[in-house]
């Protein structure tokens, strides 16, 4: 992937007193169903690779609810490389209920104090409360001013998280304990999407997904064991059947105590509108989310790209994957066409990301990342299948180095998704047009971005601007059908301009005017 980017991911996890221990608790017993959280966000590091948190839950413990959380990766928060490290800290934070986040930052820092859950200390105990969450706040600046607007408020952190705080407090605040209630006074206020983990020191949780759905959240539970996640993969990694995973409803939260789990509808959901991506390229591909696998969904891509060559296909053709996410992609695409797919790129698996490194850095990065094969491409057409080209230094430095180093005869770039030509503003790292590639070539044409159309004559530049010698995107109405999910229920927005929200839809609007003036920085720090 081009450096593109989610912003993160949330678990929750709980074992009812008034069950017998599931068999899915590790050995220790269901009091310390923490121990399970770090495994659980292994699974979810594909979201965020910047800090990694846990709070859990101990009614006998001093500390009734308790963070740990710190910059890096999984592993390093929780010391997975060192096993007396790592039960010193689990036999520390051991608890019957947890909730954990893996992060990346599409706003505010990359330092511990940004890191996720966000615990508050409270004289009451079901003030006293740690939440974690995984979207974008839209209406982040409104939400802000609002917040500071008396004169006597003060925000210590550029972040949305927490904004979504100090609202949570004030829904708390009028003396409502009920935490159905507190969403539904939430989403009254709330435009974007937003994904909340919550557990308070009453022993009481929520797991909440918005009204649109944007992001996708599942959870399971087997009588006993309660567990949520933000894909699906690490519930059944878990242990849970794919029968018993869930998705949770757009709208819904779900209430666990001790006691029971309750299902409640906060608010209404006339639509939804699914992140496209989701299935193209962040989750894992081993997850199936609102009912449509990620594989099988990756691998359809790869059969629409087929169903589009135009090449004139022999026997020096092959189909090469950016790897790993294209893999699936790639695979199809060869099948359907009846060419071999082979790995001629080898991914070094501990240089880390590209979109980690910002500027100059990317090059390098994506030079020490890939590493071409001769053995493989040398005097070979290659079909080079990415999932999407975002802001085209990986793919320039791609090309380069599989025409000079591999010294392939000629190189066919084929994307399984189409140009993104607008920002995010919903939980991905782009919330600019001047950032994206695709831009340049629309914006030359004058037209209303609601008219840009990908052109022959553009596809012929962009061709020439990245250096191969030809260029294919899927159609948009291609991303529907592979996906499996109606366009009207999918958010397209990067790809097709319509933004499901109303500060979507005026971010976009101030973005456009930015680009349009020269003004550079995050649309959400532009005043």
């Amino acid at each position: 992937m081009d450096e593109l980017h989610e912003e993160c991911g949330v678990i929750a996890i709980y074992h009812l007193s008034t069950a017998e221990a599931s068999p899915l608790c590790p050995p220790q017993g269901r009091y310390e169903v923490s121990r399970l959280v770090p495994r659980m966000l292994l699974d979810l590091q594909n979201r965020g690779q910047l800090s990694a948190g846990i709070t859990t839950y101990a009614p006998d413990r001093k500390q009734i609810i308790d963070t740990h959380k710190d910059a890096g990766t999984v592993t390093e928060v929780f010391h997975l490389n060192q096993r007396p490290l790592y039960h010193k800290l689990m036999d520390e934070y051991a608890g019957r209920a947890a909730i954990g986040h893996v992060r990346y930052a599409t706003c505010g820092q990359d330092d511990r104090s940004y890191a996720q859950p966000f615990e508050r200390h409270h004289i009451k105990k079901y003030k006293w409360f740690s939440f974690a969450f995984n979207g974008q706040l839209a209406n982040y600046e409104e939400l802000r001013q609002s917040l500071l607007s008396d004169g006597n408020t003060y925000l210590a952190r550029e972040t949305d998280t927490e904004i979504l705080m100090h609202f949570i407090c004030g829904a708390l605040k009028e003396g409502d304990r009920d935490l159905l209630h507190v969403c539904e006074k939430l989403t009254t206020r709330l435009d974007g999407t937003y994904n909340i983990v919550f557990l308070n020191a009453c022993g009481e949780m929520f797991v909440a997904r918005d009204p649109l759905g944007i992001k996708p959240l599942c959870y399971a539970f087997d009588g006993s064991l309660f567990a949520a996640a933000s894909e699906s993969v690490a519930l059944f990694n878990l242990g849970f059947s794919a029968e018993q995973i869930k998705n949770v409803e757009p709208g819904q939260v779900i209430i666990v105590n001790e006691n029971e789990v309750r299902f409640e509808r906060f608010a209404p959901s006339p639509r939804t509108a699914h992140c496209f991506f989701e299935w193209a390229y962040f989750a894992n591909v081993a997850s199936t989310l609102d009912g449509k696998s990620v594989y099988l969904a990756r691998k359809r891509l790869g059969e629409e790209l087929a169903a589009e060559e135009d090449i004139p296909l022999d026997d020096d053709c092959i189909v090469v994957p950016v790897p790993d996410t294209s893999k699936a992609a790639a695979d199809g695409m060869a099948y359907a066409l009846h060419i071999p797919c082979m790995e001629g790129l080898i991914r070094n698996r501990y240089s880390g990301r590209t979109f980690i490194e910002a500027g100059e850095y990317r090059w390098r990065k994506a030079e020490t990342k890939y590493t071409p094969l001769p053995e493989v491409l040398e005097g070979k057409k290659v079909f080079l299948v990415e999932d999407s080209i975002v802001r085209s230094t990986t793919m320039r430095v791609l090309i380069h180095r599989i025409r000079t180093v591999g010294k392939a005869k000629e190189i066919h770039v084929r994307v399984a998704c189409p140009p993104i030509t607008g920002p995010c503003f919903y939980g991905t790292d782009m919330s600019t047009y001047s950032e994206l590639f695709a831009t340049q070539f629309f914006a030359k044409t004058n037209l209303p971005v609601s008219e840009w159309i990908l052109t022959p004559e553009i596809q012929k530049e962009m061709t020439a601007d990245i250096g191969a010698d030809s260029l294919h995107f899927l159609p948009v109405r291609a991303m529907s059908r592979a996906i499996g999910i109606p366009v009207l229920n999918l958010c397209q927005a990067c790809i097709n301009g319509d933004y499901p929200t109303e500060w979507g839809c005026k971010l976009a609007r101030l973005a456009k005017e930015n680009y349009d003036n020269g003004i550079s920085g995050r649309t959400y720090e532009c005043k």
